[in-house]
């Protein structure tokens, strides 16, 4: 009878933490996004181009519509002159984090997100050989991001939007330190995959 009892309360055991694991399976998600960023003031004295990049995230669930995210990102802006010389590149690297609200547009497979959260960043400076010559050093920011979220299916969707991002950091050049500003205007398409 003991042996019976052990069984089943095992059983039991077994049982409840795969419920549990198969209904946290359907509140992860992945998600890689890519786009163009425009720079909406100068770096210091450096008039930045149009740039590019991509971000990895990772969100989890934790009410209806409502996520918590977070991810790593690069993104890169090239300058013809700038205070740090000619010819120079600026990668914007680090952490983003955050809360979404997703939420269904009717009976569409429509919806619609709402990101708002920080970042942890440092910008590069980087020579025409791929040299970096000064680094900001982490520090952080903030983003507010928005956009529509297309369901195609097997837990896939497909999410355009558009997004600010600020961060200030100080850049030293030699003896002299430059305080920089990068607000950056970026639209961008991702593809996510719910578990």
């Amino acid at each position: 009878m003991k042996r019976l009892i052990s069984l089943l309360s095992i059983l039991g055991m077994v049982l409840m933490l795969t419920v549990q694991v198969a209904s946290a399976q359907s509140r992860i998600s992945w998600e890689i996004r890519t786009g163009i960023n425009f720079a909406t003031q100068e770096l210091g004295n450096a008039d930045l181009n149009t740039g590019f990049g991509f971000d990895g995230i990772l969100s989890y669930r934790f009410m209806t519509h409502t996520s918590v995210f977070g991810g790593w990102g690069w993104h890169h802006f090239s300058s013809d002159d700038s205070f740090a010389g000619a010819n120079m590149d600026f990668e914007e690297t680090g952490y983003t984090f955050g809360v979404e609200y997703l939420h269904p547009l009717g009976n569409s497979p429509l919806d619609f997100y709402i990101r708002g959260g920080g970042i942890y960043n440092h910008i590069e400076v980087e020579s025409s050989d791929g040299d970096i010559t000064v680094d900001s050093g982490h520090g952080l920011g903030w983003q507010i991001e928005g956009g529509l979220a297309f369901d195609f299916g097997n837990r896939w969707m497909l999410k355009p939007g558009v997004r600010y991002r600020s961060l200030s950091r100080d850049i030293e050049v030699g003896n002299t330190t430059t305080d920089i500003d990068l607000t950056v205007f970026n639209t961008s398409i991702g593809i996510s995959r719910t578990f």
